[in-house]
């Protein structure tokens, strides 16, 4: 019997109005965005399997996402948010739990020095445990960035197209540096949420997304929902984000190999 492909869901949020939120954060949402609502669209859509990713305002607390991955036995996997000295016991708890991978969310930030000691310490575990290291950053910011995390041996997941100035979108230089990387095969792109690269984001990613395949391979592209799509809840669905993916991958199987691209690095597989 041939096994079907699973269908991967590789960017979403879940929380609630009553969690804890970090200090310091740019935005918090006024709504919930509860597990069981995430797994209702995830149905609605046939698709197999999600991942959720931290939201940032709710900092290095992840027990919210570790409760939903707990719940959901295995159909889940997480990205987590940590501090940098973050004690190997507890990476190894998330491991455990089904966290698959750090996230750093940049927007806003100072880049991080990843050739500082305690940097280097930790991406020496993520490495150890088979993580990923998923970015949200500019993609001029991300040429200078990306290197010195691929000297340290870890995989890395790139948030929405890389996020090039909108203005510029497949011209930007950041982003042509970006699409030199695919030849590492250590690099990951998420085409994910067109909206966040400007009023013109879905006709960038029609552009964007054969430069990205030339480079990067089918397998190398991973699709996200975003949803809740935060700040962007007025305009956007799950079932908007999952048709535009049909209207930017035409042909039915490679459209099937993106979805199922995700499952050896999200280790859906074990």
């Amino acid at each position: 019997m041939t096994v079907p492909r699973p269908t991967i869901d590789i960017h979403s949020h879940v929380f609630h109005r009553g969690l804890k939120l970090a200090s310091g954060r740019r935005y918090a949402p006024d709504y919930d965005a509860p597990l069981d609502l995430y797994l209702k669209q995830l149905d609605e859509n046939g698709m197999t399997n999600g991942v959720l990713v931290q939201p940032s305002f709710l900092g290095t607390d992840n027990s919210y996402l570790v409760e939903c991955l707990t719940a959901t036995k295995g159909r889940l996997r997480g990205i987590a948010v940590v501090d940098p000295t973050v004690s190997p016991d507890e990476l190894y708890a998330l491991d455990r739990a089904g966290v698959v991978g750090i996230r750093l969310n940049l927007v806003g930030k100072p880049l991080p020095d990843v050739t500082s000691p305690e940097w280097q310490a930790l991406l020496a575990q993520i490495k150890a445990i088979g993580w990923q290291v998923e970015i949200q950053r500019n993609a001029g910011d991300l040429a200078v960035l990306l290197p010195k995390l691929l000297d340290q041996g870890v995989n890395v997941v790139l948030d929405h197209y890389a996020l090039p100035d909108p203005k510029l979108g497949v011209t930007d230089s950041g982003f042509q540096s970006v699409l030199k990387l695919g030849a590492s095969r250590k690099v990951w792109v998420k085409i994910s949420a067109p909206y966040r690269n400007g009023p013109n984001g879905e006709q960038f990613a029609k552009q964007a997304y054969p430069l990205l395949r030339d480079a990067y391979g089918v397998e190398h592209l991973l699709w996200g929902s975003d949803w809740p799509h935060t700040q962007f809840e007025a305009t956007q669905s799950y079932a908007k984000n999952r048709k535009f993916l049909d209207e930017l991958v035409t042909d039915a199987d490679e459209r099937a190999r993106v979805l199922a691209a995700p499952r050896e690095l999200f280790r859906f597989s074990s």
